[in-house]
Protein backbone atom coordinates (compact mmCIF):
# COMPACT_ATOMS: atom_id res chain seq x y z
CA UNK A 1 0.00 0.00 0.00
CA UNK A 2 1.06 3.62 -0.56
CA UNK A 3 1.45 5.58 2.68
CA UNK A 4 2.58 8.96 4.00
CA UNK A 5 5.67 9.81 6.00
CA UNK A 6 3.88 10.28 9.34
CA UNK A 7 2.67 6.69 9.21
CA UNK A 8 6.14 5.45 8.30
CA UNK A 9 7.75 7.15 11.30
CA UNK A 10 5.51 5.24 13.70
CA UNK A 11 6.47 1.76 12.41
CA UNK A 12 9.55 -0.35 13.02
CA UNK A 13 10.09 -2.22 9.76
CA UNK A 14 11.79 -5.55 9.32
CA UNK A 15 13.14 -4.50 5.92
CA UNK A 16 13.65 -1.07 4.35
CA UNK A 17 14.47 -0.92 0.64
CA UNK A 18 15.79 2.35 -0.80
CA UNK A 19 14.86 2.58 -4.48
CA UNK A 20 11.89 1.13 -6.37
CA UNK A 21 13.51 0.22 -9.66
CA UNK A 22 13.41 -3.37 -10.92
CA UNK A 23 15.80 -4.63 -8.21
CA UNK A 24 13.89 -2.92 -5.41
CA UNK A 25 10.48 -4.09 -6.61
CA UNK A 26 11.62 -7.68 -7.17
CA UNK A 27 13.27 -7.75 -3.74
CA UNK A 28 10.16 -6.32 -2.03
CA UNK A 29 7.73 -8.73 -3.71
CA UNK A 30 9.90 -11.80 -3.20
CA UNK A 31 10.59 -11.02 0.45
CA UNK A 32 6.94 -10.17 1.14
CA UNK A 33 5.79 -13.43 -0.39
CA UNK A 34 8.17 -15.42 1.83
CA UNK A 35 7.48 -13.32 4.94
CA UNK A 36 3.81 -12.29 4.83
CA UNK A 37 3.73 -11.13 8.46
CA UNK A 38 6.71 -8.78 8.24
CA UNK A 39 6.56 -5.09 7.39
CA UNK A 40 8.56 -3.86 4.40
CA UNK A 41 9.16 -0.23 3.48
CA UNK A 42 9.91 0.56 -0.17
CA UNK A 43 11.15 4.13 -0.61
CA UNK A 44 11.08 5.79 -4.03
CA UNK A 45 12.38 9.23 -4.89
CA UNK A 46 9.78 10.13 -7.50
CA UNK A 47 6.01 9.96 -7.07
CA UNK A 48 5.83 9.57 -10.83
CA UNK A 49 8.69 9.64 -13.30
CA UNK A 50 9.81 13.12 -12.34
CA UNK A 51 11.15 15.71 -14.77
CA UNK A 52 13.62 17.28 -12.33
CA UNK A 53 15.02 16.23 -8.98
CA UNK A 54 17.77 17.40 -6.62
CA UNK A 55 19.79 14.20 -7.02
CA UNK A 56 20.33 14.38 -10.78
CA UNK A 57 20.69 18.15 -10.51
CA UNK A 58 23.68 17.64 -8.22
CA UNK A 59 25.60 15.31 -10.58
CA UNK A 60 28.54 16.71 -12.52
CA UNK A 61 29.89 14.72 -15.49
CA UNK A 62 33.45 15.57 -16.50
CA UNK A 63 33.25 13.91 -19.93
CA UNK A 64 29.93 14.43 -21.70
CA UNK A 65 31.43 13.00 -24.89
CA UNK A 66 31.34 9.48 -23.46
CA UNK A 67 28.81 9.73 -20.62
CA UNK A 68 25.14 10.54 -20.99
CA UNK A 69 23.43 13.36 -19.14
CA UNK A 70 22.28 12.30 -15.64
CA UNK A 71 18.62 12.67 -16.63
CA UNK A 72 19.15 10.24 -19.50
CA UNK A 73 20.78 7.66 -17.21
CA UNK A 74 18.06 7.16 -14.60
CA UNK A 75 14.35 7.56 -14.02
CA UNK A 76 13.12 8.77 -10.65
CA UNK A 77 9.76 7.08 -10.16
CA UNK A 78 8.18 3.72 -9.45
CA UNK A 79 9.81 1.21 -11.78
CA UNK A 80 13.01 3.23 -12.13
CA UNK A 81 15.00 2.57 -15.28
CA UNK A 82 12.34 0.25 -16.71
CA UNK A 83 10.23 3.31 -17.54
CA UNK A 84 12.40 3.77 -20.62
CA UNK A 85 14.40 0.61 -21.19
CA UNK A 86 14.07 -1.42 -24.36
CA UNK A 87 13.56 -4.80 -22.66
CA UNK A 88 16.78 -6.60 -23.60
CA UNK A 89 17.51 -9.45 -21.16
CA UNK A 90 21.00 -10.91 -21.48
CA UNK A 91 22.87 -13.41 -19.34
CA UNK A 92 26.39 -13.00 -18.01
CA UNK A 93 28.96 -15.56 -19.19
CA UNK A 94 31.32 -17.92 -17.34
CA UNK A 95 34.31 -15.84 -18.48
CA UNK A 96 33.00 -12.81 -16.58
CA UNK A 97 33.71 -14.48 -13.23
CA UNK A 98 37.39 -15.34 -13.77
CA UNK A 99 40.43 -13.15 -14.51
CA UNK A 100 40.75 -12.53 -18.25
CA UNK A 101 42.27 -10.07 -20.69
CA UNK A 102 42.98 -6.63 -19.21
CA UNK A 103 40.57 -7.32 -16.28
CA UNK A 104 42.73 -9.78 -14.31
CA UNK A 105 42.78 -9.13 -10.52
CA UNK A 106 39.90 -6.67 -10.76
CA UNK A 107 37.60 -9.65 -11.28
CA UNK A 108 36.85 -9.84 -7.56
CA UNK A 109 33.96 -12.31 -7.68
CA UNK A 110 34.27 -15.90 -8.87
CA UNK A 111 32.46 -18.82 -10.54
CA UNK A 112 30.87 -19.72 -7.21
CA UNK A 113 28.89 -16.49 -7.26
CA UNK A 114 27.52 -17.28 -10.71
CA UNK A 115 26.52 -20.78 -9.57
CA UNK A 116 24.73 -19.31 -6.55
CA UNK A 117 22.61 -17.10 -8.84
CA UNK A 118 21.65 -19.77 -11.40
CA UNK A 119 18.76 -21.23 -9.34
CA UNK A 120 17.03 -17.83 -9.46
CA UNK A 121 17.24 -17.17 -13.20
CA UNK A 122 13.78 -18.47 -14.02
CA UNK A 123 12.21 -16.34 -11.30
CA UNK A 124 13.94 -13.32 -12.82
CA UNK A 125 12.62 -14.28 -16.26
CA UNK A 126 9.13 -14.44 -14.80
CA UNK A 127 9.43 -10.91 -13.39
CA UNK A 128 10.79 -9.57 -16.66
CA UNK A 129 8.26 -11.46 -18.79
CA UNK A 130 11.01 -12.79 -21.04
CA UNK A 131 10.07 -16.48 -21.16
CA UNK A 132 12.40 -19.34 -20.38
CA UNK A 133 15.74 -19.01 -18.59
CA UNK A 134 17.51 -20.31 -21.65
CA UNK A 135 20.16 -18.08 -23.18
CA UNK A 136 21.91 -20.61 -25.42
CA UNK A 137 20.34 -22.48 -28.31
CA UNK A 138 20.80 -26.23 -28.55
CA UNK A 139 21.87 -27.52 -31.98
CA UNK A 140 20.68 -24.43 -33.89
CA UNK A 141 20.92 -24.07 -37.62
CA UNK A 142 23.82 -21.77 -38.61
CA UNK A 143 23.14 -18.04 -38.37
CA UNK A 144 24.45 -17.79 -41.95
CA UNK A 145 25.29 -20.33 -44.62
CA UNK A 146 28.62 -22.10 -43.99
CA UNK A 147 28.95 -20.78 -40.44
CA UNK A 148 30.10 -23.22 -37.78
CA UNK A 149 30.87 -22.53 -34.14
CA UNK A 150 34.33 -22.87 -32.66
CA UNK A 151 36.34 -19.91 -31.35
CA UNK A 152 33.39 -17.78 -32.52
CA UNK A 153 29.90 -18.96 -31.62
CA UNK A 154 26.41 -18.11 -32.84
CA UNK A 155 24.25 -19.93 -30.28
CA UNK A 156 24.02 -17.25 -27.57
CA UNK A 157 20.76 -15.32 -27.56
CA UNK A 158 19.26 -12.30 -25.89
CA UNK A 159 15.65 -12.50 -24.79
CA UNK A 160 13.30 -9.54 -24.84
CA UNK A 161 10.86 -8.44 -22.20
CA UNK A 162 7.47 -7.01 -23.23
CA UNK A 163 9.24 -4.53 -22.42
CA UNK A 164 8.04 -4.71 -18.84
CA UNK A 165 7.48 -1.34 -17.17
CA UNK A 166 7.81 -2.39 -13.54
CA UNK A 167 5.92 0.61 -12.19
CA UNK A 168 2.89 -0.26 -14.32
CA UNK A 169 3.24 -4.05 -14.22
CA UNK A 170 3.60 -4.34 -10.46
CA UNK A 171 2.09 -1.06 -9.22
CA UNK A 172 -1.31 -2.60 -8.49
CA UNK A 173 0.28 -5.51 -6.64
CA UNK A 174 2.30 -3.11 -4.50
CA UNK A 175 -0.76 -0.95 -3.86
CA UNK A 176 -2.84 -3.90 -2.65
CA UNK A 177 -0.09 -5.46 -0.53
CA UNK A 178 -0.72 -5.40 3.22
CA UNK A 179 2.89 -5.81 4.29
CA UNK A 180 4.67 -3.68 1.65
CA UNK A 181 4.45 0.05 2.37
CA UNK A 182 5.47 2.29 -0.53
CA UNK A 183 6.67 5.79 0.33
CA UNK A 184 6.97 7.92 -2.79
CA UNK A 185 8.61 11.33 -3.13
CA UNK A 186 11.45 10.70 -0.65
CA UNK A 187 15.11 9.78 -0.98
CA UNK A 188 17.73 8.64 1.53
CA UNK A 189 19.98 11.54 2.44
CA UNK A 190 22.02 10.05 5.29
CA UNK A 191 22.65 6.71 6.97
CA UNK A 192 22.50 6.31 10.76
CA UNK A 193 25.39 5.27 12.99
CA UNK A 194 26.31 1.66 13.69
CA UNK A 195 25.20 0.29 17.03
CA UNK A 196 27.14 -2.05 19.29
CA UNK A 197 26.18 -4.98 17.05
CA UNK A 198 27.43 -3.21 13.90
CA UNK A 199 23.89 -2.68 12.71
CA UNK A 200 22.36 0.37 11.06
CA UNK A 201 19.10 1.13 12.84
CA UNK A 202 17.90 4.16 10.90
CA UNK A 203 18.13 6.05 7.62
CA UNK A 204 17.33 9.72 7.14
CA UNK A 205 14.82 10.50 4.41
CA UNK A 206 14.32 13.82 2.69
CA UNK A 207 11.32 14.88 0.62
CA UNK A 208 11.75 16.15 -2.91
CA UNK A 209 9.54 19.09 -2.02
CA UNK A 210 10.76 20.13 1.42
CA UNK A 211 13.93 20.65 3.44
CA UNK A 212 12.86 18.73 6.54
CA UNK A 213 14.22 15.23 7.17
CA UNK A 214 12.64 12.20 8.76
CA UNK A 215 14.20 9.15 10.38
CA UNK A 216 12.91 5.64 9.63
CA UNK A 217 13.82 2.48 11.52
CA UNK A 218 14.28 -1.06 10.27
CA UNK A 219 16.04 -4.30 11.13
CA UNK A 220 17.66 -4.55 7.70
CA UNK A 221 18.36 -2.00 4.96
CA UNK A 222 19.02 -2.56 1.25
CA UNK A 223 20.20 0.14 -1.15
CA UNK A 224 18.59 -0.47 -4.56
CA UNK A 225 18.91 3.15 -5.66
CA UNK A 226 20.97 2.52 -8.80
CA UNK A 227 24.71 2.59 -9.24
CA UNK A 228 25.20 6.30 -8.77
CA UNK A 229 22.89 6.92 -5.82
CA UNK A 230 23.73 3.74 -3.92
CA UNK A 231 27.39 4.69 -4.21
CA UNK A 232 26.67 8.27 -3.14
CA UNK A 233 25.03 7.03 0.08
CA UNK A 234 28.08 4.95 1.00
CA UNK A 235 30.50 7.75 0.10
CA UNK A 236 28.58 10.04 2.45
CA UNK A 237 28.77 7.46 5.26
CA UNK A 238 32.41 6.74 6.16
CA UNK A 239 31.26 5.86 9.70
CA UNK A 240 29.87 2.59 8.32
CA UNK A 241 33.43 1.30 7.93
CA UNK A 242 34.75 2.14 11.41
CA UNK A 243 35.28 -1.56 12.15
CA UNK A 244 37.52 -2.04 9.13
CA UNK A 245 41.13 -1.01 8.92
CA UNK A 246 40.09 1.68 6.43
CA UNK A 247 37.30 2.74 4.12
CA UNK A 248 37.29 0.25 1.21
CA UNK A 249 39.79 1.60 -1.31
CA UNK A 250 37.58 0.53 -4.22
CA UNK A 251 34.49 2.47 -3.07
CA UNK A 252 33.41 4.77 -5.89
CA UNK A 253 36.19 3.53 -8.20
CA UNK A 254 36.30 1.16 -11.19
CA UNK A 255 33.17 2.73 -12.70
CA UNK A 256 32.25 0.78 -15.84
CA UNK A 257 29.72 0.49 -18.58
CA UNK A 258 30.15 -0.65 -22.17
CA UNK A 259 31.64 0.52 -25.42
CA UNK A 260 29.11 0.10 -28.18
CA UNK A 261 28.50 1.02 -31.78
CA UNK A 262 29.04 0.10 -35.42
CA UNK A 263 32.35 0.31 -37.25
CA UNK A 264 31.85 -2.40 -39.86
CA UNK A 265 29.48 -4.36 -42.07
CA UNK A 266 29.53 -8.13 -42.37
CA UNK A 267 29.23 -9.52 -45.89
CA UNK A 268 28.15 -13.15 -45.92
CA UNK A 269 29.12 -15.22 -48.96
CA UNK A 270 26.19 -17.65 -48.94
CA UNK A 271 22.50 -17.54 -49.79
CA UNK A 272 20.90 -14.43 -48.26
CA UNK A 273 17.69 -16.34 -47.59
CA UNK A 274 19.58 -18.60 -45.16
CA UNK A 275 20.77 -15.74 -42.95
CA UNK A 276 18.97 -15.23 -39.63
CA UNK A 277 19.17 -11.46 -39.68
CA UNK A 278 16.08 -10.56 -37.64
CA UNK A 279 14.36 -11.30 -34.38
CA UNK A 280 12.85 -14.75 -33.95
CA UNK A 281 10.02 -15.74 -31.64
CA UNK A 282 10.54 -18.53 -29.13
CA UNK A 283 7.87 -21.16 -28.51
CA UNK A 284 6.89 -19.22 -25.37
CA UNK A 285 6.15 -16.11 -27.46
CA UNK A 286 9.30 -14.23 -26.49
CA UNK A 287 11.34 -12.32 -29.07
CA UNK A 288 14.97 -13.47 -29.24
CA UNK A 289 18.05 -12.41 -31.18
CA UNK A 290 21.22 -14.35 -31.88
CA UNK A 291 24.69 -12.97 -31.26
CA UNK A 292 28.25 -13.71 -32.27
CA UNK A 293 30.47 -14.22 -29.24
CA UNK A 294 33.93 -15.60 -28.62
CA UNK A 295 34.43 -18.81 -26.69
CA UNK A 296 35.97 -18.62 -23.23
CA UNK A 297 39.21 -20.16 -24.52
CA UNK A 298 39.42 -17.61 -27.36
CA UNK A 299 38.97 -14.70 -24.95
CA UNK A 300 41.68 -16.02 -22.65
CA UNK A 301 44.13 -16.89 -25.44
CA UNK A 302 43.76 -13.55 -27.23
CA UNK A 303 43.60 -11.49 -24.01
CA UNK A 304 40.55 -9.56 -25.14
CA UNK A 305 37.50 -8.25 -23.31
CA UNK A 306 34.18 -10.05 -23.52
CA UNK A 307 32.20 -8.74 -26.49
CA UNK A 308 29.03 -9.56 -28.42
CA UNK A 309 28.09 -8.76 -32.03
CA UNK A 310 24.68 -8.78 -33.66
CA UNK A 311 23.40 -8.07 -37.15
CA UNK A 312 21.85 -4.63 -37.46
CA UNK A 313 20.54 -2.04 -39.87
CA UNK A 314 22.95 0.49 -41.42
CA UNK A 315 23.45 3.80 -39.60
CA UNK A 316 20.06 5.44 -40.15
CA UNK A 317 21.47 8.99 -40.17
CA UNK A 318 23.51 8.37 -43.33
CA UNK A 319 21.31 8.71 -46.45
CA UNK A 320 23.91 6.71 -48.38
CA UNK A 321 22.01 3.58 -47.33
CA UNK A 322 19.46 4.65 -50.03
CA UNK A 323 16.63 2.98 -48.13
CA UNK A 324 13.34 4.85 -48.01
CA UNK A 325 12.12 3.06 -44.89
CA UNK A 326 15.26 3.92 -42.92
CA UNK A 327 15.18 7.52 -44.11
CA UNK A 328 11.53 7.88 -43.07
CA UNK A 329 12.38 6.46 -39.63
CA UNK A 330 15.31 8.87 -39.34
CA UNK A 331 13.13 11.85 -40.21
CA UNK A 332 10.65 10.79 -37.54
CA UNK A 333 13.42 10.45 -34.94
CA UNK A 334 14.77 13.96 -35.51
CA UNK A 335 11.30 15.44 -35.20
CA UNK A 336 11.25 17.36 -31.84
CA UNK A 337 7.82 15.98 -30.95
CA UNK A 338 7.89 12.44 -32.32
CA UNK A 339 11.37 11.53 -31.05
CA UNK A 340 10.15 11.91 -27.46
CA UNK A 341 7.33 9.47 -28.14
CA UNK A 342 9.22 6.89 -30.19
CA UNK A 343 12.39 6.35 -28.14
CA UNK A 344 14.13 7.28 -24.88
CA UNK A 345 16.35 10.37 -25.42
CA UNK A 346 19.67 8.55 -25.01
CA UNK A 347 18.75 5.86 -27.54
CA UNK A 348 17.33 8.38 -30.03
CA UNK A 349 20.53 10.43 -29.88
CA UNK A 350 22.59 7.30 -30.35
CA UNK A 351 20.68 6.23 -33.47
CA UNK A 352 20.68 9.68 -35.04
CA UNK A 353 24.26 10.44 -33.96
CA UNK A 354 22.77 13.80 -32.91
CA UNK A 355 22.98 14.85 -36.56
CA UNK A 356 20.54 16.72 -38.75
CA UNK A 357 22.16 16.62 -42.14
CA UNK A 358 21.37 15.20 -45.55
CA UNK A 359 17.68 15.97 -45.05
CA UNK A 360 17.12 16.47 -48.77
CA UNK A 361 18.75 13.12 -49.55
CA UNK A 362 16.64 11.39 -46.89
CA UNK A 363 13.46 12.89 -48.38
CA UNK A 364 14.55 11.72 -51.84
CA UNK A 365 15.11 8.20 -50.47
CA UNK A 366 11.56 8.21 -49.10
CA UNK A 367 10.04 9.45 -52.37
CA UNK A 368 12.02 7.01 -54.47
CA UNK A 369 10.99 4.10 -52.25
CA UNK A 370 7.25 4.81 -52.22
CA UNK A 371 4.94 3.18 -51.27
CA UNK A 372 7.13 0.81 -49.20
CA UNK A 373 8.82 3.80 -47.55
CA UNK A 374 5.54 4.45 -45.73
CA UNK A 375 3.78 1.10 -45.58
CA UNK A 376 6.65 -0.81 -43.97
CA UNK A 377 7.15 1.78 -41.18
CA UNK A 378 3.40 1.57 -40.55
CA UNK A 379 3.63 -2.20 -40.06
CA UNK A 380 6.67 -1.76 -37.81
CA UNK A 381 4.85 0.91 -35.80
CA UNK A 382 1.93 -1.41 -35.11
CA UNK A 383 4.20 -4.29 -34.03
CA UNK A 384 6.48 -2.06 -31.96
CA UNK A 385 4.07 0.31 -30.25
CA UNK A 386 0.54 -1.08 -30.33
CA UNK A 387 1.07 -4.65 -29.16
CA UNK A 388 1.71 -5.85 -25.62
CA UNK A 389 4.62 -8.05 -26.73
CA UNK A 390 6.48 -5.43 -28.75
CA UNK A 391 8.81 -5.92 -31.68
CA UNK A 392 12.19 -4.92 -30.19
CA UNK A 393 13.61 -3.16 -33.24
CA UNK A 394 13.74 -2.63 -36.98
CA UNK A 395 15.28 -5.23 -39.28
CA UNK A 396 15.36 -5.22 -43.07
CA UNK A 397 16.37 -8.07 -45.36
CA UNK A 398 19.53 -7.45 -47.36
CA UNK A 399 19.51 -9.21 -50.72
CA UNK A 400 23.24 -8.48 -50.87
CA UNK A 401 23.58 -10.46 -47.61
CA UNK A 402 25.37 -7.49 -46.10
CA UNK A 403 24.49 -6.16 -42.65
CA UNK A 404 25.86 -3.62 -40.24
CA UNK A 405 27.33 -5.40 -37.25
CA UNK A 406 26.78 -3.85 -33.85
CA UNK A 407 29.35 -4.45 -31.11
CA UNK A 408 28.72 -4.32 -27.37
CA UNK A 409 31.90 -4.73 -25.36
CA UNK A 410 32.92 -5.11 -21.77
CA UNK A 411 34.90 -2.22 -20.33
CA UNK A 412 38.11 -2.42 -18.31
CA UNK A 413 37.66 -1.79 -14.56
CA UNK A 414 39.91 1.28 -14.53
CA UNK A 415 40.60 2.90 -11.17
CA UNK A 416 40.53 6.41 -12.63
CA UNK A 417 36.94 5.92 -13.79
CA UNK A 418 35.09 6.81 -10.63
CA UNK A 419 32.23 8.44 -8.79
CA UNK A 420 33.31 10.86 -6.05
CA UNK A 421 31.83 13.49 -3.78
CA UNK A 422 32.81 17.10 -4.36
CA UNK A 423 34.88 18.85 -1.71
CA UNK A 424 31.75 20.31 -0.11
CA UNK A 425 29.99 16.94 -0.31
CA UNK A 426 27.02 18.43 -2.15
CA UNK A 427 27.73 17.23 -5.69
CA UNK A 428 28.44 13.83 -7.15
CA UNK A 429 31.30 14.02 -9.62
CA UNK A 430 31.55 11.42 -12.38
CA UNK A 431 34.89 10.83 -14.07
CA UNK A 432 34.47 8.44 -16.98
CA UNK A 433 36.33 7.71 -20.19
CA UNK A 434 37.36 4.85 -22.43
CA UNK A 435 40.85 3.48 -21.94
CA UNK A 436 43.28 2.40 -24.64
CA UNK A 437 42.64 -1.21 -23.59
CA UNK A 438 38.90 -0.71 -24.21
CA UNK A 439 39.53 0.62 -27.71
CA UNK A 440 42.26 -1.86 -28.63
CA UNK A 441 40.12 -4.82 -27.56
CA UNK A 442 37.18 -3.71 -29.74
CA UNK A 443 39.45 -3.40 -32.78
CA UNK A 444 41.22 -6.70 -32.11
CA UNK A 445 37.88 -8.45 -31.64
CA UNK A 446 36.67 -7.23 -35.03
CA UNK A 447 39.90 -8.45 -36.62
CA UNK A 448 39.51 -11.86 -35.00
CA UNK A 449 35.88 -12.12 -36.14
CA UNK A 450 36.86 -11.14 -39.68
CA UNK A 451 39.70 -13.67 -39.70
CA UNK A 452 37.41 -16.45 -38.47
CA UNK A 453 34.61 -15.75 -40.98
CA UNK A 454 37.10 -15.75 -43.85
CA UNK A 455 38.77 -18.92 -42.56
CA UNK A 456 35.53 -20.93 -42.57
CA UNK A 457 34.39 -19.43 -45.88
CA UNK A 458 31.33 -17.76 -44.40
CA UNK A 459 31.97 -14.06 -44.95
CA UNK A 460 34.11 -11.03 -44.17
CA UNK A 461 33.98 -7.68 -42.42
CA UNK A 462 33.95 -4.44 -44.42
CA UNK A 463 34.90 -1.43 -42.35
CA UNK A 464 33.01 1.86 -42.40
CA UNK A 465 36.22 3.82 -41.82
CA UNK A 466 39.92 3.60 -42.54
CA UNK A 467 41.51 1.31 -39.98
CA UNK A 468 43.81 4.09 -38.85
CA UNK A 469 40.73 6.11 -37.88
CA UNK A 470 39.04 3.36 -35.86
CA UNK A 471 40.48 4.28 -32.42
CA UNK A 472 39.18 7.82 -32.73
CA UNK A 473 35.82 6.72 -34.12
CA UNK A 474 35.20 4.26 -31.27
CA UNK A 475 36.33 6.73 -28.63
CA UNK A 476 34.22 9.56 -30.02
CA UNK A 477 31.02 7.61 -30.68
CA UNK A 478 30.78 5.21 -27.72
CA UNK A 479 28.72 6.52 -24.84
CA UNK A 480 27.40 5.02 -21.62
CA UNK A 481 26.37 5.92 -18.09
CA UNK A 482 23.18 3.91 -18.48
CA UNK A 483 24.94 0.77 -17.18
CA UNK A 484 26.47 1.77 -13.84
CA UNK A 485 28.80 -0.93 -12.55
CA UNK A 486 31.87 -1.47 -10.39
CA UNK A 487 31.71 1.25 -7.73
CA UNK A 488 30.53 -0.94 -4.79
CA UNK A 489 31.95 -4.18 -6.08
CA UNK A 490 31.58 -7.69 -4.69
CA UNK A 491 34.72 -9.20 -3.19
CA UNK A 492 35.97 -12.01 -1.00
CA UNK A 493 37.67 -9.55 1.37
CA UNK A 494 37.05 -5.90 2.37
CA UNK A 495 40.49 -5.05 1.03
CA UNK A 496 39.29 -5.80 -2.52
CA UNK A 497 35.70 -4.55 -2.53
CA UNK A 498 32.71 -3.05 -0.76
CA UNK A 499 30.17 -5.88 -0.34
CA UNK A 500 30.54 -9.58 0.31
CA UNK A 501 28.99 -12.44 -1.68
CA UNK A 502 25.68 -11.93 0.17
CA UNK A 503 25.75 -8.27 -0.98
CA UNK A 504 26.21 -7.15 2.64
CA UNK A 505 28.38 -4.07 3.10
CA UNK A 506 31.69 -5.01 4.68
CA UNK A 507 31.89 -3.86 8.33
CA UNK A 508 28.12 -3.96 8.86
CA UNK A 509 25.70 -6.71 9.83
CA UNK A 510 22.42 -5.53 8.29
CA UNK A 511 23.16 -3.18 5.37
CA UNK A 512 23.09 -4.50 1.78
CA UNK A 513 23.50 -3.12 -1.73
CA UNK A 514 21.45 -4.61 -4.58
CA UNK A 515 22.57 -2.54 -7.54
CA UNK A 516 24.60 -3.21 -10.67
CA UNK A 517 27.34 -1.21 -8.91
CA UNK A 518 28.23 -4.47 -7.09
CA UNK A 519 29.26 -6.10 -10.40
CA UNK A 520 33.08 -5.94 -10.63
CA UNK A 521 33.04 -6.81 -14.35
CA UNK A 522 30.64 -5.52 -16.97
CA UNK A 523 30.51 -8.49 -19.38
CA UNK A 524 29.12 -8.14 -22.89
CA UNK A 525 25.66 -8.00 -21.28
CA UNK A 526 23.66 -5.07 -20.07
CA UNK A 527 23.18 -5.62 -16.31
CA UNK A 528 19.41 -5.35 -15.77
CA UNK A 529 18.44 -9.00 -16.06
CA UNK A 530 21.31 -10.42 -14.02
CA UNK A 531 20.66 -7.80 -11.34
CA UNK A 532 17.05 -9.00 -11.20
CA UNK A 533 18.27 -12.55 -10.54
CA UNK A 534 20.58 -11.21 -7.81
CA UNK A 535 17.57 -9.48 -6.22
CA UNK A 536 15.65 -12.78 -6.08
CA UNK A 537 18.72 -14.42 -4.55
CA UNK A 538 19.06 -11.66 -1.94
CA UNK A 539 15.38 -11.99 -1.01
CA UNK A 540 15.94 -15.71 -0.38
CA UNK A 541 19.01 -14.98 1.74
CA UNK A 542 17.26 -12.33 3.84
CA UNK A 543 14.27 -14.63 4.29
CA UNK A 544 16.56 -17.36 5.56
CA UNK A 545 18.05 -14.92 8.08
CA UNK A 546 14.55 -13.91 9.18
CA UNK A 547 13.76 -17.53 10.05
CA UNK A 548 16.89 -18.06 12.16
Amino acid sequence: MFIEIETVKAIDYQLCIIGAGPAGIILALEYANANPHQKILLVECGKNVTTTNPLDDSIRVSNSQNHHDPYDCTNKGLGGSTASWGGRCVMYDDIDFIPHGPVQSNCTWGPEFLESVRPYLQSACDYFNCGRAQFELENPKPIAENFRSSSVTDHHIERWSLPTRFGTEYGRQLKSSENIHVLAGYYASNVGQLDANNCVNSVELRSLNEESTHSVNAEKFVFCAGGQESTRLLLKSPHLFKNLSSIPASLGKYYQGHSSGKIAFVKFYGNHQKTEFAFTMDTDGTYCRRRFQFSKDAIIQNRILNIAFWLDIPPVYDPAHRNGTLSFIYLMMISPVLRKILLPPAIARSLTAEKKNGIRDHVWNVLRGLPVSLTLPAVIFVKRYLRRRKLPGVYLLSKENRYAIHFHSEQVPAERNQIALSENGQQLEIHYEYTDDDIDSVIQSHELLDEYLRHIGCGELQYLHDKSDLPGVIRNTSKDGLHQMGTTRISKTPEDGVVNFDLRVWGTENLYVCSSSVFPTSSQANPTFFLGACAVRLAAHLSKLART
